[in-house]
């Protein structure tokens, strides 16, 4: 791993026993020891989880028009949020209506925009803004001069108050404060379907940010939690994850993440294809399977209907720990509905699904 990029939190996680994995060019931890990937997991939906999340893009598009710059490129509308907000958005591909990324928006106001885009995509997503920018709007990529950290979970807004952040926030609001001396963007969001919030702290602040979470957190019982527990929180809530259920070959509409798209802007990135798919409908479309037996899907499995016909393939999958059952994503035929019945090729070993409709679990981050 010495080639692989690494947190500014490296050391606290080998301190902790972190098994290291790599994701998106960076040595991240999958799981800790003293519990693994399903303690973790339960400790997000129970009570709380903290992440380091490092690894996630950060980039400013500042200057006169930033905002409409954005608006004009990026697929939802800008327009729709106030300042002090943050929006889920696509990076389309012009000519394909391909997913070259999904990134989060922080609208500082219309001449400074916040990004963080996908770890492996940074880079890409600016040197395409770059390329387009007008003379006046600077793109920079401020990937390595920032760290995130996620603290998720029912007591997630508990612990921050007791660690002196106070965070009174509406779900996707943010505040840029002072903690003690840390300056912090706080936002409400996350990726586990809990109720949670993200911390973007300078680089160099991080262990003290880190510290200070756990100090706060010991009563609540925090639990760091890897790579592995964010992937088994997001698939039971049916959130994509880029590279998997999004990709330069999966477009909005088959992904059905449509509701992140402004139709009705006059412009961006992708707008006349990905319209014509919309109105003449996605060739696939990603749907939820739940497991009728022990199997446990797994990405690039094919899926096959009752009389042995391929008709998608799983995208994401694994086991729930909340339902206690395999559950997947997949790509399939427009003609395969929900509540229909398809078989999932595991290994060799045809697995019953049932065509469901995410999230798996009910849960809201907006509770």
């Amino acid at each position: 791993m010495e080639s692989l990029l690494t947190s500014p939190l490296h050391d606290r996680h080998v301190a902790l026993g972190a098994k290291l994995g790599e994701f998106g060019g960076w040595s991240m931890p999958l799981e800790y020891a003293g519990g693994g990937v399903l303690a973790e997991h339960a400790a997000v939906r129970d009570a709380v989880g903290v992440f380091d999340v490092s690894h996630l893009g950060k980039a400013s598009v500042t200057g006169p028009g930033a905002r409409a710059f954005l608006n004009a490129t990026l697929t939802n509308d800008l327009d729709r949020i106030a300042q002090g907000k943050a929006q889920y958005t696509l990076c389309c591909d012009d000519a394909s209506g391909g997913v070259v990324d999904d990134l989060i928006v922080y609208l500082r106001g219309d001449d400074d925009c916040f990004l963080v885009p996908n770890a492996a995509n940074t880079a890409e997503v600016v040197r395409r803004l770059s390329a387009a920018a007008p003379p006046d709007v600077r793109i920079e990529n401020l990937h390595r001069e920032f760290a995130v950290i996620a603290v998720q979970g029912p007591q997630s807004k508990e612990l921050l108050d007791d660690a002196g952040l106070r965070p009174e926030l509406d779900y996707m609001a943010f505040l840029d404060t002072d903690w003690d001396g840390v300056p912090t963007t706080l936002c409400r969001s996350g990726y586990t379907g809990e109720h949670g919030y993200e911390l973007v702290v300078p680089a160099a602040d991080a262990i003290t940010a880190w510290d200070r979470i756990f100090q706060a957190g010991e009563r609540f019982g925090a639990r760091a939690c890897g790579l592995g527990a964010r992937d088994t929180l997001r698939t039971e809530m049916g959130y994509p994850l880029h590279g998997q259920d999004l990709s330069l070959d999966i477009t909005p509409n088959q992904a059905r993440v449509g509701w992140a798209v402004g139709w009705k802007k006059p412009e961006f990135w992708g707008r006349h294809v990905l319209l014509t798919e919309r109105e003449q409908g996605p060739k696939r479309v990603l749907r939820g399977l739940v497991a009728l037996d022990r199997g446990i899907p797994r990405p690039h499995m094919p899926v096959r209907d009752a009389s042995g016909e391929t008709v998608g393939e799983v995208t994401s999958g694994t086991f729930s720990p909340t339902r206690r059952v395999g559950i997947a994503l997949a790509l399939l035929a427009p003609t395969i509905s929900e509540d229909d019945e398809v078989v999932v090729d595991v290994r060799g070993r045809p697995c019953p699904t049932r065509v469901v409709k995410p999230p798996f679990v009910d849960r809201s981050p907006q509770a």
